[in-house]
């Protein structure tokens, strides 16, 4: 399979085909279902942020997902062309603490940690890149 890409405008309503195209691709290699909706979640996460946070809100950038299948499993890459942030400088969430004293933000960042198998960030000057991997799992 040859790797494929997505340019789609940074809108909440895109969220769906964004979902659809990494979709198709997860399936097509054999994912099961959990992987398939651990990927899904985690674009969607990632999307989100994207719009809320690089973009500063909807219609202001485009997104580009590319997807690439590896031997052992899929790579998901995102390009945004907005805010750059520091993956560092974001605390973990705060999970045992009660919801009122929570500090906001690092949710998101979290989720796509502990659903892919690695997440990579890359900033060059009016482009941030986010590397997903997931792992197809085989069964022996």
């Amino acid at each position: 399979m040859a790797d494929a890409s997505l340019r789609i405008a940074g809108l909440y309503k895109n969220l769906n085909t964004i979902a659809r195209f990494v979709t198709e691709w997860a399936v097509e290699i054999g994912f099961d279902d959990r992987a398939v909706y651990a990927l899904q979640m985690a674009v969607d996460e990632a999307c989100s942020n994207i719009i809320e946070h690089a973009y500063g809100g909807e219609g202001k950038g485009d997104i580009v997902l590319e997807c690439t299948p590896k031997d052992d499993g899929l790579q998901v890459k995102i390009v945004d062309f907005g805010v750059a942030f520091e993956p560092e400088s974001i605390a973990a969430p705060e999970l045992d603490a009660p919801l009122d004293t929570r500090s906001a933000g690092g949710l998101g960042l979290f989720l796509m940690r502990q659903l892919m198998d690695d997440v990579r960030f890359e900033f060059k000057p009016g482009e941030n890149t986010l590397y997903l991997f997931k792992r197809l799992e085989t069964t022996a």
